[in-house]
């Protein structure tokens, strides 16, 4: 039996897929003289999109096509934006290059997933470009030697909507996605999801479930345990919804995976791990790093610090462990909201690599 989703909203597409389907069309008309419209991209979990041309120009050594972001029904600011990439040869062996167009921002600070002075394009956008891009010169012949770049109609405005600012992006929207499909946010309905998942597991005798903030976190559990996929719950960022669900309908074992900076707020007492609902505490920050012995210097650095991923960074540096002591208090904070439920947990910080940075094992 599968799990429960929410399957009364409509699902849309990222950014970062709309880039993909908009670079592919233009690379194809470079090689060929024609867009294909509607173009088809393959998702980094599997499966393909459809995606239709909004606009399309062929020039003297460049193409650009244009595609209209569909975010389904999640709220998104993006939602209507026109997403256009540019694309032009390079010099063989120069590689995949991209650039930020007008509405696109620049990385000014780190701690994010791009160092900075790079466009704000993902990683995982810019690797959908780079294999739609190897894939078509490998059917064309044309070099995959490209330069791409992205431009989002109005992003510069839409951007001050976003936590960019906030983060050192500058000039507009970032290019994002993990698994190209935009999975629409209701609060309540995603929370009636986990609760059904958690109905699901109990009536099939699972004794083992799984709450993952994502897709990265998500596959580091399966890579550890052979569960089946009814144990895995949609948990995102409900934390709260899920634990105190749990907390009156119980399963014998619990993992719980998340990434160093939701874990962060999670572990200081958080149960809504969404950015727009819940900040790092960086008190709580800093005592953990002192906690793990970390030196004066790297504490004292914590409150100016843009991003839970800088403080991580510049721990791994010193050679501190910081996942490990997060992992133990992220469960005691989840032990609180169990109370005295009858589930033994376990939490695993995973980083955006997916590998394993601390984890607890089950409890007693």
């Amino acid at each position: 039996m599968t799990r429960a989703k929410p399957t009364d909203l409509r699902r849309g597409w990222t950014t970062g897929a709309c880039a993909t389907a908009a670079a592919k069309a233009s690379f194809c008309a470079l090689a060929t003289g024609d867009f294909p419209d509607p173009v088809e991209i393959t998702l980094p979990k599997g499966g393909t999109a459809d995606f239709i041309l909004a606009r399309h120009a062929l020039g003297s050594g460049h193409a650009s096509a244009s595609i209209v972001k569909d975010a389904g029904d999640d709220p998104d600011v993006t939602h209507g934006a026109l997403v256009t990439a540019t694309v032009q040869p390079l010099p063989e062996g120069a590689g995949v290059h991209f650039k930020a167009g007008p509405g696109v921002g620049t990385v000014t600070r780190p701690g994010l997933p791009i160092p900075p002075g790079e466009p704000a394009i993902n990683p995982v956008p810019r690797q959908m470009m780079r294999a739609a891009i190897a894939e078509e010169a490998l059917r064309t012949g044309l070099s995959p030697d490209v330069e791409i770049e992205i431009a989002i109609d109005g992003g510069a405005e839409l951007a001050l909507k976003t936590l960019n600012p906030r983060l050192g992006i500058v000039g507009g929207l970032s290019v994002l996605g993990t698994t190209g499909i935009v999975r629409p946010f209701s609060c309540a309905a995603w929370i009636a999801s986990i609760h059904r998942g958690i109905d699901v597991a109990r009536a099939t005798g699972l004794t083992h479930v799984v709450g993952a903030t994502g897709s990265t976190s998500e596959d580091a559990v399966r890579a550890r345990y052979d569960l089946d996929e009814a144990a895995f719950l949609d948990m995102g960022d409900f934390a709260g919804g899920m634990l105190k669900y749990l907390r009156a309908h119980p399963v014998p074992r619990l993992t719980m995976a998340g990434g160093f900076a939701k874990f962060t707020k999670l572990a200081s007492g958080a149960l809504d791990l969404h950015s727009a609902r819940s900040t790092v505490d960086l008190q709580f920050l800093t005592d953990l790093v002192s906690e793990a012995g970390g030196s004066p210097a790297l504490a004292a650095a914590v409150p100016t610090a843009n991003t839970a991923k800088e403080v991580l960074d510049r721990a791994t540096k010193e050679g501190i462990d910081l996942g490990t002591p997060l992992a133990h208090r992220a469960r005691n904070a989840v032990r609180s909201v169990l109370r005295e439920a009858d589930i033994k947990v376990e939490v695993m910080i995973v980083d955006r690599a997916g590998n394993v940075i601390g984890e607890t094992g089950p409890d007693g």
